[in-house]
């Protein structure tokens, strides 16, 4: 069972990943650079539901009953967020501070959100 959890663990991460960076860039020039906070916390529910829309039933289908990933996939993305929430704070500070030392605030404009672009590096 651990290559299998190993393996969704590493697929749920990478989309997850991609969807919480692809939300947060488009809703960052949707808004002007404005409402971090809403940005934040947006991009984390939809990454956080990918990543556990993937890894539950790779992970733990076949072993747990099939009624019961519902309840863990939305408990996560619950938890998750409000761990998100509950640390946005210190998010805040360290994301100002980076944007204070590098002196720039990037926007992705012009941006190929593409995956397939990764076999082109």
């Amino acid at each position: 069972l651990a290559p299998r959890i190993a393996m969704a663990s590493f697929l749920a991460f990478l989309v997850g990943s991609f969807v919480n960076a692809y939300v947060m860039s488009r809703m960052k020039i949707q808004s002007g650079g404005r409402n971090f906070s809403a940005r934040a916390i947006m991009s984390t529910v939809y990454g956080e539901t990918a990543d556990s829309l993937i890894f539950f039933p790779l992970a733990l289908g076949g072993v747990v009953p099939l009624k019961e990933l519902p309840v863990l996939i939305i408990s996560q993305v619950i938890l998750k967020t409000l761990y998100e929430i509950l640390v946005l704070p210190v998010t805040i500070r360290v994301v100002k501070a980076a944007k204070r030392h590098e002196g720039e605030d990037a926007y992705d404009n012009d941006i190929n959100y593409s995956i397939w672009k990764v076999f082109s590096l």
